[in-house]
């Protein structure tokens, strides 16, 4: 695993290592050893997994405020997205700020966001499936934002 971090404190891409040959590919996508050694350490107790039919839609910006509060670890199976993180701690020197990143089945990229970070996405191809691990249980969306992306 490769960390790289973004203009967000915390905020940053994960990139695997994938191990292929004339069969096709394997890759860890996750591994708690692997992840403290990058310095993450979020406790991953539920994922979930979207699919998106047509290229341009928008999903987001989502966030759960205390206490169903959420670090995610997000990456794409199929198709691709601009996935864009937004600073929402209150107080925070990046309040406000956003950093974006392209995810897709190709790159094979993550992106990791603690808890305080608003989380949305736009499609750049049709049929994308987006699959995303959390640290806490499911809660109520609190708020959504509107943004130009």
């Amino acid at each position: 695993m490769r960390r790289i971090d973004t203009a967000l404190p915390g905020v940053c891409i994960v990139e695997p290592q994938a191990y292929g040959d004339h069969r096709g590919y394997f890759m860890e996508t996750y591994s708690t050893r692997a992840f403290e050694q990058i310095g993450i350490t979020a406790v991953f107790v539920q994922d979930n997994q979207s699919f998106t039919a047509q290229k341009g839609t928008l999903r987001g910006i989502h966030f759960q405020n205390a206490p169903m509060a959420q670090a995610k670890l997000v990456r794409v199976t199929r198709g691709a997205v601009m996935d864009v993180a937004v600073d929402l701690r209150r107080g925070s020197p990046t309040y406000r700020q956003w950093a974006a990143v392209e995810l897709s089945a190709g790159n094979k990229r993550m992106l990791y966001l603690p808890r305080g970070f608003g989380h949305g996405f736009r499609t750049l191809t049709d049929d994308v499936e987006f699959c995303y691990k959390v640290d806490n249980l499911y809660g109520v969306t609190s708020h959504i934002y509107r943004s130009t992306l």
